[in-house]
């Protein structure tokens, strides 16, 4: 016998498809899994009851046994909506059981029977004819992204309401249903009996899964599953991490884990009826399927051809109350956090996703508050959460920054267990030693948001920055002209302008908005947009204000940065990735005299990149306060390291970096210390001079800690710095979306020879830079787009918009060319 059989009603159909006023499906339907016989192919397909319709008593032979039977059925009209009450009988079903009991059953509206849609609200007892569904994982419309983000759609009633009846003697035989109408008007569609010992509609929690294919060859095909339950809900399946629990424990503590990209295993949850099939699917294509209550039964199932198995990983769960303490303080720390089965299942604090946009790119819809690193998803909190954790063995992942020991470690969740309690320790205190970080370049976060996130990665100062993407403005309404302070760390809503050729330009600290924020077409600015502003003129406007210029992400876009530091108007340059590409432009400026601040930053447009997972560290001296105006100052003043997660300290003959160091008119010989220390692996500690390593030290296996301590001979005017990554200076990457290195690098040690200034003079790099001058000139005037001359007002108000395009550009010319003529260069 079949779980479920649908009973016969044919010969007792009084109206059409069309009864409702809208064509409801006939035929064989199934709804919440569940068969249903709707008509047999004539005419007539539905039950109708009530005035003009069948009045009289309907007795409706069953004659064998059932636990539960199942109505598909709708009232025609409320009558809630003329103030009649909620719970009006509209009709009395009876049970005729083998034996003379008959169980009463009545049908009252919005509690076992209603409307579709359903006045009032959703009925109390009658379940929805559709499920809940998830949305379509990898399509849909363009107007339903939002909503794409909340990954289900909740159940309806599309055309009928189940009431599922139970027989409280299921083992007695049913002998008939009676159906005695009242005075309103409703039909029944069809009658399904249950058979199977379970509630017909599921009505249990998720459950974790793993599911595992056991073929090689399609567990390591690209990930692609789909995972159908007819009587039931399902999430998206997931990969699962290929490591043990013991591999991920000794791992890179508290910086996530690489994604695992293939197909197998896989984690999803599962609430269903044990009567449900489980279907997988790869590619688009069957793979296998399993009876969901032999897998709750023996804890596994496989499809019979044994490619896919099927297992229960639930052990349980307890709604914890977790609490991250300062190891010193003894006080809640606001950190980073995740937890896992031994599976690899995340277990999000409630608020949070352990799945952060479902695992896919979340350019421009960041989730606030959640930061996802390569297999990892971590919720920031401000050192207190809640939510479920699995019962038993769970593993905790947790950071702040780079200056706390990350704690990765297992944990036991004991039944009943409803508080947890962890430490985070901090290994050095920068603050302490007069140094503060912050991220240069920050996007799409709110204030409040900037001060969470940055709190939980112990940041001090984080650069928000409004900008343009085409016909996309962004943060608009966080600009306020000043600094916000929550008393951990202070946010500055400022901007960066950008243009697809000439480049983009950081302007900290702004009271007054600089406009256009974007030029010259996309994608930074809309689609046939000309140019109209250029860099100088918006570091001009900047310094102009008091703020502080950054050239983001040297050398690209590479037009006009050698024009902005031609002319002085930069106060520092960005490094956002780590390679002897970044290193030969920003080297080549130093080596030609001019002082360039090195700053870090994320470039954060998603939350696959933590704040300040490359930030900035700053010296402010001693008898400085800690503002936004010192910190931006003290860049300016070249006291800066850039780093990706080590600490690192640089002295040459005592002085600090930033410094400039007086030798003899002759040079000499200097004493370098430097010192990297790093809560990931570092492999690599260099001293260079000039661009050239002059002194290093290595460890192949990876450490915590590197020291070099050297004799520099220096010849003349010179510059020294330090940097430190991976084995063989290639670099380790992190598990964010960029995958960008772990390293660090300070701004220069400046070594001036004799009584003079310190400079420093390149005739190749001065000649690159009359090149980059020239082909921005030439871009200009032969391809970037103008409004017609005498058609347009622009905003520099200026008649000759061409001459105020080219002028920062000849002025950086005649800046080389007498940089040139005063060394006595040839050109």
């Amino acid at each position: 016998m079949n779980d479920y059989e649908p009973v016969e009603l044919t010969s007792f159909c009084n109206a059409g498809a069309d009864f409702f006023g809208a064509e409801v499906p006939t035929g064989q339907q199934s709804w919440q899994g569940l068969p249903f016989q709707v008509g047999g192919g004539g005419g007539h397909c539905l039950v109708a009851f009530g005035p003009g319709h069948r009045t009289s008593s309907l007795r409706i032979p069953v004659g064998r046994s059932a636990r539960h039977v199942v109505f598909a059925q709708r009232l025609a009209e409320s009558s809630i909506r003329d103030g009649a009450p909620t719970g009006d009988t509209v009709a009395t079903y009876r049970f005729h059981l083998k034996g003379g009991e008959v169980v009463p059953a009545p049908q009252r509206e919005r509690f076992e029977i209603c409307t579709v849609p359903s006045d009032g609200g959703r009925p109390f007892v009658a379940f929805p004819d559709q499920k809940d569904e998830l949305l379509p994982r990898w399509e849909g419309r363009w107007d339903a992204a939002g909503r794409r983000q909340t990954e289900t759609a909740a159940a309806s009633n599309m055309h009928f309401a189940l009431y599922v009846w139970s027989n409280p003697h299921p083992e007695q035989e049913l002998e008939a249903i009676e159906v005695e109408p009242g005075d309103r008007v409703f039909a029944v569609a069809a009658v399904t009996l249950g058979h199977a010992d379970e509630f017909p509609i599921c009505r249990e929690g998720l459950r974790d899964v793993r599911i595992t294919l056991t073929d090689p060859e399609a567990a390591d095909r690209p990930f692609d599953l789909e995972v159908e339950v007819d009587r039931g809900v399902t999430t998206y399946p997931y990969p699962l991490s290929r490591k043990t629990p013991e591999e991920f424990v000794a791992d890179r503590k508290g910086w996530g884990e690489a994604q695992n990209p293939s197909s197998s295993p896989a984690g999803l949850q599962i609430a269903a009826s044990p009567s449900a099939t489980v279907k997988v699917r790869q590619d688009g294509e069957p793979v296998g399927e399993t009876r969901w209550g032999d897998v709750v039964e023996a804890g596994s199932a496989e499809s019979a051809d044994g490619r896919v198995r099927v297992e229960m990983i639930d052990h349980g769960r307890n709604w914890v109350r977790t609490r991250v303490l300062d190891g010193k303080t003894g006080r809640p720390v606001p950190c980073r956090i995740h937890f896992r089965s031994p599976e690899g299942v995340a277990y999000a604090p409630h608020g949070h996703h352990g799945h952060v946009n479902s695992d896919m790119d979340s350019w421009h819809i960041d989730v606030g508050g959640d930061v996802r690193m390569g297999q990892l998803s971590y919720a920031y909190t401000d050192g207190t959460c809640q939510g479920w954790l699995p019962r038993g063995r769970v593993i905790v992942d947790v950071a702040r920054g780079f200056e706390y020991e990350p704690l990765r470690r297992e944990v036991e969740i004991r039944p009943g267990q409803t508080e947890l309690e962890l430490t985070l320790d901090r290994w050095v205190d920068m603050n302490g030693e007069g140094w503060y970080s912050g991220d240069s370049h920050v996007h799409f976060l709110s204030a409040q948001g900037s001060h969470m996130e940055a709190n939980g990665e112990d940041l001090d100062v984080v650069n928000m920055l409004q900008s343009q993407w085409g016909s996309l403005f962004t943060d608009t309404q966080e600009f306020t002209g000043g600094v916000s302070s929550d008393g951990e760390s202070l946010v500055y809503v400022s901007q960066e302008n950008r243009q697809h050729f000439l480049g983009h330009l950081i302007l900290w600290g702004l009271k007054e908005p600089v406009m256009p924020w974007c030029s010259d077409g996309p994608g930074e600015a809309e689609i046939g947009g000309t140019l109209e502003v250029t860099m100088s003129d918006w570091a001009d406007q900047c310094r102009g204000q008091g703020g502080t210029v950054v050239i983001p992400h040297l050398p690209n876009p590479n037009g006009e940065p050698a024009t902005l530091i031609a002319t002085g108007r930069a106060d520092a340059v960005e490094m956002l990735r780590h390679g002897p590409f970044e290193h030969q432009e920003y080297y080549r400026y130093l080596n030609c005299g001019y002082r360039l601040p090195l700053v870090g930053g994320t470039d954060k447009m998603s939350n696959e990149v933590p704040v300040g997972l490359y930030r900035t560290y700053v010296r402010i001296p001693e008898d400085e306060p800690f503002t936004y105006d010192s910190w931006c100052a003290n860049v300016a003043r070249g006291r800066t390291f850039h780093s990706g997660g080590p600490i690192l300290r640089l002295k040459v003959d005592g002085c600090d970096i930033g410094d400039t160091l007086r030798l003899p008119g002759n040079g000499g010989t200097v004493e370098v210390e430097a010192q990297a220390e790093s809560v990931v692996p570092i492999h690599t500690l260099q001293i260079v001079q000039e661009g050239r390593v002059v002194a290093s030290a290595d460890d192949a296996g990876g450490t915590r800690a590197l020291k070099v301590e050297a004799k520099v001979e220096v010849k003349g005017n010179s510059w020294i710095a330090a940097r430190c990554a991976g084995p063989g200076y290639t670099g380790v990457a992190h598990h964010d979306g960029w995958g960008r290195s772990i390293m660090a690098h300070t701004s220069p040690v400046y070594l001036t020879c004799g009584d003079g200034e310190w400079w420093m003079f390149d005739e190749s790099t001065a000649q690159y830079m009359l090149t980059l001058v020239d082909g921005c000139l030439q871009y200009i005037r032969g391809q970037s787009r103008q409004h017609t001359p005498g058609t347009a007002t622009h905003h520099h108000g200026g008649g000759d918009h061409m001459a105020y395009l080219e002028s920062p550009f000849l002025e950086a010319r005649e800046a080389i060319h007498r940089r040139l003529h005063q060394h006595r260069i040839p050109h």
